[in-house]
């Protein structure tokens, strides 16, 4: 998915819902903070998002521009409407950190994107095979700083062992990354 892509998705969802905020979580919210991510970084082709302020519309989104409906069809990619509950690997805070996409392309509704860390962070957390290669490429690219990403590994609602078992991943998976 690129930066035009995700932008057609918040427009559509924004009109769906009847919401002028709509929060995008997953890889995709990448794009919200780096707009010219290269595109192999991103292998999706779903944005997970939740409408702000009528969260009672996620299902519907789900349903008119989901997997499978004509939007997805027509286009290739689609909108994968889900709840903030979503959202329970990310560091406390995140919702103050989100970084906004409005532009011509949005209309006049605003997409809110999971800040790099946060994102980088919850994707640990998860520690699928596939979170784990987004991170890769993501702290290749020099797009973090390991600083804030211990102070958000702090921020964790999770065991300390969980916590301990990140911080080793990361110190691991890329010692020659420096603060």
């Amino acid at each position: 998915m690129n930066r035009f892509q995700l932008e057609h998705i918040i427009r559509a969802a924004g009109d769906i819902a009847g919401d002028d905020e709509i929060v995008i979580l997953g890889s995709t919210a990448i794009l919200s903070q780096f707009p010219d991510v290269p595109e192999q970084i991103i292998h999706s082709v779903e944005a997970d998002i939740f409408p702000k302020n009528k969260l009672e519309m996620a299902t519907v989104i789900d349903g008119c521009i989901g997997e499978l409906s004509p939007f997805h069809q027509t286009y290739g990619y689609y909108a994968h409407g889900v709840g903030p509950e979503t959202a329970g690997n990310l560091p406390s805070g995140w919702e103050n950190r989100l970084i906004p996409i409005n532009n011509d392309n949005t209309r006049g509704i605003t997409g809110w994107g999971v800040e790099i860390h946060d994102l980088v962070i919850g994707k640990f957390v998860s520690g699928r095979e596939k979170d784990f290669e987004f991170n890769k490429a993501v702290l290749g690219l020099g797009l973090v700083s390991m600083e804030v990403l211990q102070e958000r590994i702090e921020n964790l609602e999770v065991p300390e062992a969980k916590k301990d078992q990140i911080r080793m991943k990361i110190k691991t998976d890329f010692p020659n990354i420096q603060s």
